[in-house]
Order: C-alpha cells, then sequence, then structure tokens
C-alpha cells in the first residue's frame, strides 16, 4: 500500500472515531439534561398556605393534646421530646395537625395544620435551592411547631375532659374526609386518658369497661377509625383509684372495637 492510500485510510478512521465519540457526549449529555428534566418535574408542587402538595398529602398524623389540666415539668419535658419525635417521623409531604382538647365536648383548638415541605436533604444543587428550602421548612413547619411545643404545659384545670369525643371529632373531620380517604392515617393522643363527662367519669365509674359498655357512651361517641393507628401518651395523676396497667387495658378495648390499631402506649415521666 502506498504512503498515500495509508494516509487516507487513517484520516478516515480518525474522522470515524472522533464522530462515535461525539455522539456518545451527545448522548451522554442528553441523558443527563432528561435525568435532570424528570427530577425537577417529580419534585410536587405546594401549596404555598398549607405547604401540601396540591394534589394532597402522602399522609396525615394527627395530635391530640389535652390541656384540661395542668402537668408536672418534667412531664412536660418528656412530652416535648416524645412530639418532637412524633413531627420528625412525619415524611415530605405528609400532613400535620395538632389539636387541643377544651372542656366543651363539641369543641377543639387547632393549633397547628400543615404539611413536611421537605427539608435541605430532600433537594441538590441541580434541581432545586437548598437555601430556600431549609427556610422554608423551618419558617412554615419546625418553628411553629417547636412553639406548639414550648406551650404544653400551659395547661388549665376543666370541668371536663372529653377524650372520646375529641377523638371523634378528629375522626370525623380530619380522617373521615374525601380527600384523606386513601391515605395513611396516626393519631397521637397526649393526656392523662381520663374520661370525664357528664355521660361517663372514670372518677366516679372506674376503668371497668363492662360498666362502660353499659353506660350510653358507647352509642355516643362511637367512631370508625378504620384502621387507624394510635399512639398513647399518658400523663400520670396521684391518688387514682386505678393504675396506667388498667387505663391501657380500657383504652386498648375502646380503640379496637372502633377498628383502630393500638400502636403503643406510653408512660411519661414525672407526676401531678
Amino acid at each position: 500500500m502506498s504512503r498515500r492510500r495509508r494516509r487516507k485510510s487513517d484520516s478516515n478512521l480518525g474522522t470515524i472515531i472522533g464522530g462515535v465519540a461525539l455522539f456518545l457526549a451527545t448522548a451522554a449529555i442528553g441523558v443527563g439534561v432528561w435525568v435532570l428534566h424528570n427530577r425537577a418535574q417529580a419534585k410536587p408542587v405546594l401549596d404555598k398556605v398549607t405547604l401540601c402538595p396540591l394534589d394532597g398529602p402522602k399522609e396525615i398524623t394527627a395530635i391530640l393534646l389535652d390541656v384540661t389540666d395542668p402537668i408536672s415539668d418534667l412531664t412536660a419535658t418528656d412530652l416535648r421530646n416524645q412530639f418532637q419525635e412524633v413531627v420528625a417521623s412525619v415524611p415530605a409531604g405528609g400532613l400535620i395537625q395538632v389539636y387541643t382538647l377544651t372542656e366543651n365536648p363539641s369543641q377543639l383548638g387547632l393549633s397547628f395544620s400543615g404539611c413536611n415541605p421537605g427539608d435541605a436533604s430532600t433537594v441538590d444543587d441541580w434541581t432545586g435551592n437548598p437555601r430556600l428550602v431549609k427556610e422554608r421548612w423551618e419558617k412554615g413547619f419546625q418553628k411553629p411547631l417547636d412553639e406548639v411545643a414550648a406551650r404544653m404545659n400551659e395547661g388549665v384545670a376543666g370541668k371536663q375532659s372529653p377524650i372520646l369525643a375529641g377523638i371523634q371529632r378528629i375522626n370525623v373531620e380530619a380522617f373521615s374526609a374525601i380527600q384523606y380517604k386513601d391515605i395513611a392515617k396516626r393519631l397521637v393522643v397526649a393526656s392523662d386518658l381520663i374520661e370525664h363527662t357528664s355521660t361517663y367519669s372514670m372518677y366516679s365509674d372506674g376503668v371497668d369497661y363492662s360498666k362502660f359498655q353499659r353506660s350510653g357512651a358507647p352509642d355516643q361517641f362511637r367512631t370508625a377509625l378504620n384502621g387507624a393507628s394510635v399512639r398513647l401518651l399518658e400523663f400520670q395523676r396521684p391518688g387514682m383509684k386505678f393504675d396506667s396497667l388498667q387505663l391501657a387495658e380500657f383504652w386498648t378495648k375502646w380503640i379496637m372495637s372502633n377498628d383502630g390499631k393500638l400502636d403503643r402506649f406510653t408512660r411519661l415521666e414525672g407526676i401531678r
């Protein structure tokens, strides 16, 4: 083969290799752009007020705080720790609602309602702005919940403690809402768990579940929990005729009879 032909062949080979390399580089860039685009598209659009995805939250956690009686400082500290643990377990896109029990069975206070928008760890520098996401999470989610936690020992003695009515109202107004029908639901009740109303009072009637069943309370406060998970945080009270184990047995029976699932029963530190 002549030197001229060999040079021409080498030139053609170089052109082919260069073309292949250019094609591969272009394809890699295209794939990268496609991946980044899909990541950006996958990020949910959030409501500006609730910080919930516009297509609805992934799950809902409702916390019922019983402030119808004061609690000790130690119990309040333990409660704050438990509260923050629950808050930390809410995933991005999960809705959390914090209610306060009042002595009025038909009235609940709503201290907070909003979704976890995700913190800076849920975004990267390519598809989002971690600094702005962190700021939104702190201002719209973590800070207001910290403020709720700070007020947990501000209970004022009330004439009634309608815990059953409070759970029923949360279930009807929040869990049973049509937009939340198909998502996981979790209820956390922080209370001394001593039901006290004109219909049924553990102070006078005790915690014998068979006696409770003979009262008008089961019909008045029945509510279909439909598999919702329930976690109980008990404030201890001195001088009661029943203990925490008996309380746990009562509430376990009531939750199961209303188609709920007891997650756990925790007796908080301190007593008052």
